[in-house]
């Protein structure tokens, strides 16, 4: 993307600890969490009954009451971020810009509950019986869609549906649009709803922190005491612009998206390959593809997730990648405050980013305690830090093989 600059000039947040980009901004300064005890779900058959869980989520303060009544929750999710991504742009959609505006969200599990509902109404009614308005919401595309519909977005619109990485994906995908000129402005990133469908697949099969005797319940990454996620939800839409669009109309640039890195590795369904082929191609390609050499790079938000595999096969790709360097940069684990968030966690990380710039803030590892001998770099543990940040490494990566990593840069005019 050297030759064409990709921006951010508007960021909607909606996630465990916060809601609002400076709430969320604060949140990650101050090093809160946002796990909790689950309430939108009957917890007391499960030995997991922690959560990511977004609290108070009231859409119609955002959105206003009209439309609401037949959405899915990820449906609301993705259009209250979208309504705050706007607003912090500045972006006023015309029916003269509508054509040149584009939504691309990545999405996985978020119609799993809705699909589950529609068939339980089917059992009970009758297939004949179902309500049609339920049907809309069991398609992955529910919340792409209806973002385009609320706010009269007139360009592409697309569902990146890629497991863990799926928000990154829809990074790439945005920028690949805005640098061909097929688009002026695009809304992109994640979003992921909790719901019992979807935890009790984790719980059943055996990701979910807590299940194992004497197993503690928490999102630790890197500490020798992980022993699964806690799974969470949450949704961040960003306004991505060409430089030079965003100069004319005077907007306010958050940061630079300066470099993407994308690999798929074949190997074997929810098994994570230890040599992290891909996860280092994605790593070293995001680095490269920004014009930098890896010394620049001032921290990394890392993937990990309290998963014991996860997160050594994250250290030891950061090891090759960085060689000397590995051990002088800053490794930060923010789902130790939010949780796994899945197809949204990259577009969280990738928020964390911008606040990291913004604050001139690493954020902290918390819960971080006990050192692995397999996991040795510099985690950040308890407390953020204050250093020179002008290059930030994501990276993303999931058991399916999807691997993907992105550099935010601080916006230097």
């Amino acid at each position: 993307m050297k030759d064409t600059r990709i921006v951010i000039t508007g960021m909607g947040v909606i996630c465990p600890n916060a809601t609002g980009k400076d709430a969320f901004g604060r949140a990650m300064c101050a090093s809160i969490s946002g796990i909790k005890p689950i309430t939108l779900f009957d917890t007391s058959g499960y030995k997991s009954k922690l959560a990511g869980e977004i609290s108070g989520f009231s859409p119609q303060d955002i959105l206003g009451p009209k439309g609401l009544r037949n959405m899915d929750r990820s449906t609301k999710l993705a259009s209250c971020a979208a309504k705050m991504a706007l607003d912090d742009a500045a972006l006023s959609i015309t029916e003269e810009n509508c054509v040149d505006i584009g939504v691309a969200i990545g999405s996985t599990l978020g119609s799993i509950k809705s699909m589950s509902d529609f068939d339980a109404e089917a059992i009970r009614e009758g297939v004949q019986y179902v309500n049609p308005a339920l049907f809309p919401n069991t398609v992955i595309n529910s919340p792409a869609s209806q973002v385009s519909i609320r706010f009269n977005i007139k360009g592409f619109n697309a569902t990146i549906s890629s497991g863990f990485t799926s928000s990154l994906e829809a990074f790439a995908y945005a920028c690949e649009y805005l640098k061909n000129n097929r688009a002026r402005a695009v809304l992109a990133g994640g979003v992921e709803e909790l719901s019992e469908q979807t935890f009790l697949g984790l719980y059943r099969t055996k990701y979910l922190a807590g299940i194992k005797a004497q197993a503690e319940e928490i999102s630790c990454p890197f500490d020798k005491r992980r022993n699964g996620i806690i799974l969470a939800e949450a949704c961040c839409l960003m306004v991505l612009e060409r430089l030079e669009s965003a100069m004319a109309r005077k907007a306010r640039i958050l940061a630079e998206i300066t470099g993407i890195g994308v690999s798929f590795t074949p190997y074997r369904i929810n098994k994570y390959k230890a040599s992290a082929e891909g996860l280092k191609k994605s790593m070293r390609g995001a680095i490269s593809n920004a014009g930098l050499p890896v010394e620049k790079i001032d921290c990394i938000l890392a993937s990990a997730n309290s998963s014991p595999d996860a997160d050594k096969i994250e250290t030891d790709a950061i090891r090759e990648v960085f060689a000397a360097q590995a051990e002088k940069k800053p490794v930060s684990a923010v789902k130790s405050m939010l949780g796994e968030c899945l197809s949204a966690s990259a577009s969280m990380q990738a928020a964390a980013a911008v606040a990291a710039l913004e604050n001139q803030l690493v954020p902290a590892t918390i819960n971080y305690r006990e050192k692995d001998p397999d996991c040795v770099l510099d985690y950040v543990p308890s407390n953020p830090r204050q250093i020179k940040l002008e290059n930030v490494l994501i990276n993303s990566f999931g058991p399916d093989g999807n691997n993907a990593a992105m550099v935010i840069s601080k916006f230097a005019g």
